[in-house]
């Protein structure tokens, strides 16, 4: 409060402090006694205007003017942008500029202020209070982050030293059965010598007998058969085998032993606009990595299946790969195939995916089962009786999105299963209308998980994706643009990107498709040479894998600045 203005406080002259002052000066805007007055206004270094103090004026304090003194500052400069006085327009320095009233830079400055204002207080400050909430959210993924790549990194090294302790008692067992071999020979010959020796002490009594006999007819009728005897035994040697270890290639073992992606961090601006005091909200969108005009091919990996049908990504630098055969292959972004498993029954797999804990997940159609492969033992996670497993997909939460065909009806129906319990069913939508056509060839392809939780499933009979809600509610259906120059859309793969962004494959026109969470088109990958795009998923950066049904490739592709 103004001190000037408060009832509890005596006003007092400022200059002596006497009570009660009788005179104000409205341009300097202080309180003077009488004999204050006289001698304020015989102060010439400024103007002043010493009133009643009943008279007393609260309009503007013009400032003073810095080459004038004793004048006030009623006009602005245009080109100058400065305030100047009825005495500086006339000077040579603003000779031929524009003078306006200082008053109304005075407003104008006012209204910038305050729509400053209304902007910091509605929309700048709940923005960076929802900003700073974010950081407590993003120290608790990256601890979680950081647990699961130590865990993936100790379950690597437990499966290394598994195959090391292997490799050693598998060497453990040679020495072991090269002793018992060598020994084995020793204690023969040595029961072959012993005989021998018995033999020969016979013979020396023998001969010492008929040596020292008179008996004319046994001295003459000895044969000697010492030769028998002069060939000695021979001397069993073993050329004992030596251990030679070759150099430790750390290079090639950290290649082996699987690496890191590439670590960044990158800045995103945060995208805003102006919002009124009644639309205002303390929630904001951060901005979203814009689509690129010309999307580029990254690599290009030939898996050699004749026919190429699934990928998902292990790692961000590994995919694992189905084709038209019973082996399921895994690649790194240089083409080199790494591992290659077949199905525990020999049958073609439907498909593949990973689980969140990184481990290969497939469908077997004709077993009616979902298999999946740890520390390289196949395991069922899931068996049916009348229904048989298609697509599988795993979702953030760990559960499984298992796409599946009736035996006898034909029906088709999305199950979200938590490792052989059946959680969740989806099939019809609130009309009790079926969700998906019946398949006549099990033409239901791929399904996949949004970000929102919505569930997207390619349905091929109806040449549409149909995109339900965590609830099972319909959302929409996707069945494309109108387009003069694209025939009629046939999608087969789908995927979801970091953004909730709804990625298709179109079989017919050799594309991908990228819609928003809301099933609104936003733009077509036809730049890249795609010829049959089947399969998609997108690693954690976002870049697209797809894979080429009738050229048995898959291709990176980078469709995001």
């Amino acid at each position: 409060m103004d001190p000037k203005r408060s009832a509890q406080d005596v006003l007092r002259c400022y200059l002596c402090e006497t009570p009660n002052p009788q005179y104000n000066c409205d341009i300097c805007h202080i309180n003077l006694c009488k004999t204050c007055a006289g001698e304020h206004l015989l102060d010439e270094s400024k103007e002043h205007k010493v009133v009643p103090i009943r008279q007393r004026g609260y309009g503007p304090d013009y400032p003073t003017c810095l080459k004038h003194t004793k004048k006030q500052c009623e006009l602005h400069c245009e080109q100058c942008d400065l305030p100047i006085c009825t005495q500086c327009v006339s000077s040579d320095v603003h000779l031929g500029h524009k003078a306006i009233d200082i008053m109304k830079i005075f407003d104008t400055k006012k209204e910038i202020l305050k729509n400053d204002l209304e902007e910091l207080k509605i929309s700048l400050i709940p923005k960076y209070h929802e900003i700073a909430a974010t950081i407590p959210v993003q120290k608790a993924e990256l601890e979680k982050h950081s647990k699961r790549l130590t865990t993936a990194l100790c379950k690597r090294g437990e499966e290394w030293h598994r195959e090391i302790d292997e490799i050693i008692n598998n060497r453990k067992t040679e020495i072991n059965q090269m002793q018992i071999m060598y020994l084995a020979a020793l204690n023969k010959q040595k029961t072959e010598i012993t005989q021998s020796i018995s033999l020969i002490a016979q013979r020396i009594v023998d001969l010492k007998k008929l040596l020292d006999s008179y008996d004319v007819y046994a001295v003459s009728a000895y044969k000697s058969k010492i030769d028998s005897f002069r060939k000695l035994p021979p001397y069993l040697r073993a050329i004992f085998p030596c251990f030679s270890s070759n150099i430790i290639n750390t290079e090639y073992l950290q290649q082996q032993f699987g690496k890191l992606s590439a670590f960044s961090i990158e800045s995103q601006e945060y995208d805003f606009k102006m919002e009124s005091s009644e639309a205002a909200s303390p929630s904001s969108d951060i901005c979203r990595s814009p689509l690129l005009n010309q999307p580029k091919i990254i690599t290009t990996i030939d898996t050699n299946f004749e026919h190429m049908f699934s990928v998902t990504c292990s790692t961000d630098e590994q995919i694992w790969t189905r084709g038209d055969s019973s082996i399921i292959k895994l690649y790194n972004l240089q083409g080199e195939l790494l591992e290659s498993i077949r199905t525990k029954s020999g049958n073609d797999p439907r498909d593949i995916t990973v689980s969140k804990s990184g481990h290969l997940v497939y469908s077997d159609f004709d077993e009616r089962t979902v298999n999946i492969m740890k520390n390289k033992q196949i395991s069922e996670v899931i068996r049916l009786r009348t229904w048989r497993p298609l697509r599988v997909n795993s979702t953030v939460s760990g559960d499984l999105l298992v796409t599946m065909v009736g035996d006898r009806k034909k029906r088709t129906k999305v199950v979200r299963c938590a490792y052989s319990t059946e959680n969740q069913t989806f099939l019809f939508d609130s009309k009790a209308q079926p969700l998906y056509f019946s398949p006549p060839q099990c033409s239901i392809n791929y399904v996949t998980e949004n970000k929102n939780l919505d569930v997207c499933v390619v349905d091929g009979t109806a040449c549409a994706v149909v995109v339900v809600n965590e609830a099972g509610k319909l959302r929409f259906k996707y069945t494309g643009p109108p387009s003069p120059t694209k025939e009629p859309v046939h999608p087969i793969g789908v995927c979801t990107d970091s953004q909730s962004q709804i990625l298709i494959a179109d079989n017919a026109n050799d594309c991908i498709h990228i819609l928003d969470q809301n099933g609104q088109f936003l733009q077509y990958i036809d730049y890249c040479d795609l010829h049959e795009p089947y399969g998609l998923c997108v690693d954690t950066r976002d870049n697209l894998f797809v894979t080429e049904c009738s050229t048995g490739k898959v291709k990176k592709i980078q469709y995001k600045k």
